[in-house]
């Protein structure tokens, strides 16, 4: 893999222009994609070894980006955790929520048992991509997973019984994401042992709490996370959308690369973040709703920034949503190929 221009860049080797990958590009915006869930329900897609690897490889041959992300889903931690889960059509729902118990943590049974066949999947994986791809394995961050678990549903982006919860019962809080970190670190070390290349966390929704209270309450599980990958060799990368200016506050010790989101701008995140982490990301997936004009003219806004910062990955702020047309997406990874990055 040592042709690989994401592996290189998180090794902090200089290249001639970014890696490219996407959140959230194994679906969504593929033909191929959506011609597969005419046969298949999310589910079955994402716990069969041979479909899961089909999907997460789409988008290297659809796409051409640069890494592969493992097809799955945050929620597999709550399943493992104990907690009923089904996919809708309006999203994630879990058959009892845990704002609904007056002990909340008494309704985990953690079986680890029940992420095997994401192993299986990263396996598959492993036997059938190219040999120049890297993998990229992930969870969700313990804010994020709790936001769903206690809500139950993931229709209501607000979750206000998840954040009362920080306010209410930072007791209870700190069990649930006690519980929840415990499991995550045996998920992505597991990861690690089936050969992924990087790892990323997820916390999509830091943005619902002040930064000083994520750091105080969250925070310090998420370097659990990060701290056991970062040990076993497999670079971190953290995305805390939402998180604004707090973001001057995570350490290289924290991550290798933060995932800065589309309400952030990128010069202004560099200026921010410490200098030894790299950055990733971050255009506003919005932007591919917009007229190839619009997409080039704002892609052409960063290459004065891609020209002297060598350890940024090339992203969006957050993941494809649905309707973006699927020629708008490879435009502009074949544009971040093609394009005189003016670096010497």
């Amino acid at each position: 893999m040592a042709d690989s221009q994401f592996i290189k860049v998180l090794k902090g080797e200089k290249t001639e222009r970014p890696p490219v990958w996407f959140m959230r590009q194994a679906g969504r915006v593929l033909p191929s994609y959506l011609e597969m869930r005419k046969k298949y329900s999310f589910k079955e897609l994402m716990r069969s070894p041979g479909l899961a690897a089909k999907v997460t490889l789409l988008p290297i041959y659809d796409l051409d980006v640069d890494a592969a992300i493992l097809f799955s889903d945050i929620l597999v931690i709550p399943e493992a955790l104990g907690m009923e889960l089904s996919f809708t059509d309006s999203g994630p729902r879990f058959a009892k929520a845990l704002k609904d118990f007056d002990d909340p943590a008494s309704q985990l049974k953690p079986d680890a048992s029940k992420l095997h066949y994401i192993y299986d999947v990263i396996d598959e994986i492993q036997k059938t991509k190219p040999q120049n791809i890297p993998l990229i394995g992930f969870c969700g961050a313990p804010f994020t997973t709790l936001c769903y678990m206690v809500q139950g549903l993931g229709t209501n982006h607000t979750f206000p019984d998840a954040v009362t919860l920080l306010y209410k019962d930072k007791a209870m809080a700190h069990k649930l994401f006690s519980a929840i970190t415990e499991l995550s670190i045996e998920y992505a070390l597991n990861q690690v042992k089936h050969g992924i290349s990087a790892f990323q966390i997820f916390e999509t929704h830091a943005g619902l709490i002040p930064s000083g209270l994520y750091f105080e309450m969250v925070m310090p599980y998420v370097r659990k996370i990060s701290k056991a990958v970062m040990d076993a060799g497999t670079p971190v990368i953290f995305l805390p959308k939402g998180l604004g200016t707090g973001i001057k506050h995570i350490k290289p010790d924290d991550a290798d690369f933060i995932s800065i989101d589309w309400q952030t701008p990128i010069e202004e995140a560099r200026e921010l973040v410490h200098p030894n982490l790299g950055l990733q990301g971050n255009l506003d997936p919005r932007l591919l709703m917009g007229s190839k004009e619009t997409i080039l003219e704002t892609l052409e806004r960063y290459v004065p920034f891609g020209s002297k910062n060598h350890n940024w990955i090339f992203n969006l702020g957050h993941g494809f949503i649905p309707g973006i047309p699927y020629e708008n997406a490879k435009l502009v990874v074949d544009w971040i190929k093609q394009t005189n990055w003016k670096r010497n």
